[in-house]
């Protein structure tokens, strides 16, 4: 009688040429992240803050998050290459979570490095475009997450969830701030209570998108964490630096709070929500 264990689920899969193609464009997208990110540090180019005229550096706008929120960046691309090297381990070649998000996570990277060479140019309209692809690949990623419920334990949480959900909250936030950065070097006014008002709705709709997101995606503590993370760097931003307003670090700060309460609610039984 044999004694070899057997072995069920995604660990009896085998891993396919497909799988290993997917394996190495994820690593490749992973290199092209981390050269775009040289980039974006100023090493090989000029630093994301200075360049499109100026118009993403954190007192640009009344939606900029100040500096420090981008710091959230060194825990995210450390989580991206957790994750490459987490899709190498050779029982998640064939993972089904790792064949559900590869080509996704893949395309979240090429679209982040994208993003730091088009600032480079000065294309802030062009940015807007490539952000907002990024927030849909990335929504659209940790949604296949929540279908796909993770076995691998904690590490796997923390390297696939935890890292994709930092992403996705933080990226929804920078968003916003894209699209403001964009609407003030064509023009659009932020002097006055006016746009100070505007600002206030953005902050507020904006947890409204994350909230619906959340219901999504399973209620990710990871997403609320990095949404709130920077929509409480934007009221720090009005309330310490230039533009100041009041109005937009109130709203900010509010709305900070409401993305924390509606992840709260929603993950209280009877909501089907998800580890992460």
């Amino acid at each position: 009688m044999s004694t070899t264990p057997t072995r069920t689920g995604h660990d009896a899969a085998r891993a396919t040429a497909r799988d290993r193609v997917r394996q190495v464009v994820v690593t490749l997208s992973e290199i092209a992240c981390v050269l775009g990110t040289l980039v974006g540090i100023g090493l090989f180019g000029t630093r994301v803050e200075e360049s499109s005229g100026g118009s993403l550096a954190a007192d640009a706008t009344l939606l900029a998050p100040a500096g420090p929120a981008f710091s959230i960046w060194s825990v995210i691309y450390l989580g991206l290459a957790a994750y490459t090297l987490w899709q190498w381990w050779p029982p998640r070649a064939a993972d089904p979570r790792a064949r559900a998000t590869g080509w996704l996570a893949a395309a979240s990277m090429l679209l982040n490095a994208g993003w730091l060479l088009v600032t480079q140019q000065g294309w802030i309209w062009a940015s807007v475009v490539v952000i907002v692809a990024l927030v849909l690949v990335l929504g659209l990623l940790v949604q296949r997450l929540a279908q796909a419920p993770g076995r691998g334990g904690p590490v796997e949480r923390l390297v696939v969830d935890g890292t994709f959900g930092l992403y996705l909250g933080w990226v929804s936030v920078a968003t916003a701030a894209n699209v403001a950065a964009a609407l003030v070097s064509s023009g659009a006014p932020q002097q006055g209570r006016g746009a100070e008002w505007i600002g206030v709705a953005v902050v507020l709709l904006l947890a409204a998108v994350v909230a619906a997101v959340q219901r999504r995606v399973g209620a990710r503590w990871a997403v609320a964490a990095a949404a709130a993370w920077g929509l409480s760097w934007i009221a720090v931003g009005r309330a310490a630096d230039d533009p100041r307003s009041v109005l937009v670090a109130g709203g900010a700060a509010a709305a900070a709070v409401l993305v924390v309460l509606a992840t709260a609610a929603l993950r209280r039984p009877g909501h089907g929500r998800r580890p992460g």
